[in-house]
């Protein structure tokens, strides 16, 4: 997972979230890229998201608040209204009225709606709330009803986060392309934080690979030195392909020379197979021309 934070002086929940992300480096754990502290002003409002998370499968929405108090219980999750632990008021690190629910689908709609305007509308846009209890605290959720777009993950530690993203990864297809990601970090005004081609290729997202969309940002020079890997790649292919294989029954396919061995029977028959070769040749050739010159007007 590839992690580029703006602003690293954010709430506790979000450099929490920012310690676990970065932890992802293993081939089996979650891959993409995540943005954190970034922000889309889109119908004349400025959202700002905790974190973005593009995957090759998927975008999410990350919405992180902590606990300020030890509270063990139910988190009870309702379709509307305050979110309470064991019917008591959960007290959230943040000072936003709005719950994490609320600001979801807020975020959630901007950034799928800013999406579609860009031509990246047929991909869906998740979101998650990350809530961090204090430390040995005894805490569950209860939601008692579903939505596929949004889910509520507790921050005991990374192993509840990590899951959901594998259960995402299992359940969508490979949608986000490199030149994607790249698209929506230009517009969204976070071109220096955009990784450079290599790096998105080897997070799982598919090429090929547009490298103006990388000009202007820190990593050009990356992209054009992979433009010119695969230019020189395929040159190599070309010259490949121009090269002429002998058949089968070539005397240096027959009869092989032995790497680091001098062997005077096979250096023989290859010689002997090519001058019987250039006689039934020549004697070919003789028999048509005698026939052109006997038969011929």
């Amino acid at each position: 997972m590839l992690v580029r934070v703006q602003n690293p002086a954010g709430t506790n929940a979000e450099r929490a979230l920012i310690d676990w992300l970065r932890t992802w480096k293993e081939p089996d754990n979650p891959k993409g890229v995540a943005t954190i502290n970034c922000s889309l002003f889109h119908s004349d409002r400025l959202h700002q998201f905790d974190a973005v998370v593009w995957t090759p499968t998927s975008c999410v929405v990350i919405e992180a608040e902590a606990l300020v108090a030890r509270q063990d219980g139910v988190l009870e999750i309702p379709l509307n209204g305050p979110w309470t632990i064991n019917e008591e008021p959960a007290v959230f690190e943040g000072r936003d009225r709005r719950t994490l629910l609320e600001k979801s689908r807020e975020h959630t709609f901007a950034l799928q709606n800013w999406l579609a305007a860009r031509g990246l509308g047929q991909r869906a846009v998740h979101g998650v709330a990350l809530v961090v209890p204090l430390r040995g605290a005894q805490l569950s959720v209860e939601q008692a009803w579903s939505d596929p777009s949004f889910d509520v993950v507790l921050g005991n530690d990374p192993t509840g986060l990590e899951e959901y993203f594998e259960a995402l990864t299992e359940s969508e297809k490979h949608l986000w392309t490199a030149n994607d990601v790249a698209v929506a970090f230009r517009a969204m005004g976070i071109l220096p934080y955009l990784p450079a081609p290599q790096d998105l290729l080897a997070e799982g997202f598919l090429g090929p690979i547009d490298i103006t969309l990388w000009h202007g940002g820190p990593q050009q020079a990356q992209a054009e030195a992979y433009a010119e890997e695969m230019a020189e790649a395929e040159r190599e292919a070309a010259r490949e392909r121009r090269v002429v294989v002998a058949p089968w029954y070539s005397p240096w396919k027959l009869y092989p020379a032995e790497s680091g061995q001098v062997n005077i029977g096979r250096g023989f028959m290859r010689v002997a197979l090519m001058l019987g070769m250039l006689v039934a040749v020549a004697w070919v050739l003789w028999f048509i021309l005698a026939a052109l010159l006997t038969y011929g007007p």
